[in-house]
């Protein structure tokens, strides 16, 4: 079974735990919230670390996956929020907030965070000293002190610098994937967690890229929303032509730091494709 599928099939199975006693329309926003999803590509990235490590433990490595995914999900349920960037899409589509209410918006947020660290204890039977240091990681990436709530929170702040913000609020669960896929195989995460950092960062700057020079139809959500909104975006701080070949280093950068593994090469060949598909060819000429 591909990596994609054992995601969606996760997924499945950790809403499932919602049952009849749960209000249908909070059901239906926890859904539009994780379902159709995007790339996948956090999930993928922790069982790609795990596959590389051996994934003894296929059933942790998956719930590992999903927790990140749903932390990733409800990130995006509360940022679209009229409180931060009152988003009207998401995946182009409704958002959850103007789908089913700010109220439903919050709850359904609110709810995939616990929902996370529900599916990891499940999970525990299987590897249980596996799962402190599991769930350790997964929730700094999370909260405190350098998490998405904390990077989150400094746009609540008159300075902010845009290396912490973009670390705190995007790469912190870039880093949680490929810690917790090395822990959930049992294997030392300190050799992946340069990969987490690079390809977090890169995917904050490749999100300020198109953020300025993408067309909202293709993207999916609204663009001009960090100028609007007053939110750190690289290509106002360093210009978009170099904010482009800082994003080119810091994907050369993950390809890099992947250590010598069981299909290392695939592995690298994998960032590079999504390199491509971050900042398209036609994006990147007009930075030329």
């Amino acid at each position: 079974m591909d990596f994609k599928a054992r995601i969606e099939r996760s997924l499945e199975r950790s809403l499932a735990l919602a049952d009849e006693h749960t209000p249908p329309r909070l059901v239906s926003a926890l859904r539009h919230s994780v379902f159709p999803g995007g790339a996948r590509i956090r999930p993928q990235l922790c069982l790609a670390v795990a596959g590389a490590c051996g994934d003894d433990e296929p059933g942790l490595s998956e719930a590992a996956a999903c927790a990140i995914e749903l932390l990733h999900c409800a990130s995006l349920v509360h940022d679209d929020l009229p409180c931060f960037d009152d988003a009207a899409l998401r995946r182009g589509r409704l958002s959850v907030h103007k789908a089913y209410g700010e109220r439903l918006a919050v709850l359904a947020g609110d709810a995939l965070i616990v929902l996370s660290f529900q599916v990891l204890a499940l999970a525990a039977a299987m590897r249980p000293q596996r799962l402190g240091p599991i769930v350790c990681s997964i929730g700094a990436s999370a909260g405190l002190p350098t998490g998405i709530v904390a990077g989150q929170a400094w746009e609540c702040e008159p300075r902010v610098s845009l290396l912490e913000y973009q670390r705190q609020k995007t790469g912190s669960l870039f880093v949680a994937a490929t810690v917790a896929g090395a822990q959930a195989a049992g294997a030392d995460p300190t050799p992946w967690r340069r990969l987490g950092e690079r390809l977090g960062e890169a995917y904050q700057i490749a999100d300020d890229i198109r953020d300025v020079a993408s067309d909202p139809a293709q993207l999916g959500k609204p663009v001009g929303q960090d100028k609007a909104l007053g939110r750190p975006n690289a290509c106002e701080e360093l210009g978009f032509a170099q904010a482009v070949r800082y994003f080119d280093r810091l994907m050369d950068e993950a390809v890099e730091s992947i250590p010598e593994c069981p299909g290392a090469a695939h592995f690298r060949a994998l960032v590079q494709s999504e390199s491509a598909r971050l900042v398209p060819a036609e994006v990147a000429r007009l930075a030329a």
